[in-house]
């Protein structure tokens, strides 16, 4: 049995795992269209130092997130109690950023991650499976917070009416527009861009910079992410423009070739100038650093 001591140590590496993807994100350029260390990108609300202010505020948020995952209860369970906490740090980010938007997905994505590492390492379990345990703490999200929806559509004259009346997230929106699940139904198959995709990615690439990993890791990204940052501000053709071209630019090496890196300059400054920014990808890209790190936590067992 874990002691308190150790729950809280723990708890803390964990925390300090996702503060450390967080701000490995929003470091690495260029990121095309996103905030980074070097520009706003689309931005004209917010910077790096945005950005830094936003995740400090969320480290006493993200060790409780941590901590309510050393728990007997179901991790359904341990989700629901975690939800006042979510309320909480959203007030905080808010109150730092002075209303701006930095981290909203991040909160929900790496607050569950969090959860979820805190439970299998409670449960004696290896890093193998924490996406079932994100599993089967969303699997259900999508049927109670999107499908119930539809039912309400005829009562309507149109879904920009029902948005408005329901006061319904832009996540919502999406949903009855495009029948896209978002990031809720990206929890709720277990992280599969990052599970099935984006760690081994990363690990391929671990002979890069660490910039130029982060950067040529986003672009993987991009070309599967449906994206609902671009989704919410621009079209689906947008959408697809940004996976199309980050694809091709994998094709000719991505950060590995100097028309690669070329390539990825020119899309941000074409992003940057049109006002697309691949937040959600971004968001995907600091969570696979997040479970980079905690693997490596969890097979040397240094919590033991």
């Amino acid at each position: 049995m874990i002691n308190n001591y150790n729950i809280n140590d723990i708890s803390f590496d964990i925390s300090s795992f996702a503060l450390q993807g967080m701000l490995y994100e929003v470091a690495c350029f260029p990121s095309p269209g996103l905030v980074s260390s070097i520009s706003q990108g689309a931005h004209k609300d917010m910077d790096h130092y945005t950005f830094i202010d936003s995740s400090c505020s969320l480290i006493k948020y993200l060790m409780l997130c941590s901590e309510s995952g050393f728990s007997n209860n179901s991790p359904k369970e341990i989700l629901k109690e975690c939800r006042s906490l979510g309320i909480d740090a959203e007030k905080r980010m808010f109150s730092k950023t002075k209303g701006v938007n930095t981290h909203k997905g991040m909160l929900f994505l790496m607050g569950i991650s969090c959860i979820a590492v805190g439970k299998t390492i409670h449960d004696n379990k290896g890093f193998k499976d924490i996406q079932g345990i994100i599993k089967e703490m969303c699997y259900d999200i999508v049927e109670k917070e999107l499908y119930y929806l539809k039912k309400y559509i005829k009562d309507y004259n149109s879904i920009e009416e029902m948005c408005k009346e329901m006061k319904l997230s832009y996540g919502e929106k999406l949903f009855l527009i495009y029948n896209t699940e978002g990031i809720r139904g990206e929890v709720a198959k277990g992280l599969p861009t990052i599970f099935q995709f984006a760690l081994d990615f990363y690990k391929e690439n671990e002979d890069l910079s660490k910039n130029d990993r982060l950067i040529q890791t986003l672009i993987g990204i991009m070309q599967y992410s449906e994206d609902s940052n671009i989704l919410h501000r621009h079209s689906i053709e947008t959408l697809k423009e940004m996976q199309k071209k980050a694809k091709y630019i994998l094709s000719i090496g991505g950060m590995r070739t100097k028309e690669g890196k070329d390539a990825i300059e020119e899309l941000d400054r074409d992003f940057s100038k049109r006002g697309i920014s691949p937040g959600g990808s971004a968001d995907l890209l600091a969570v696979t650093v997040f479970f980079n790190l905690v693997e490596k936590y969890m097979n040397k067992k240094e919590y033991q």
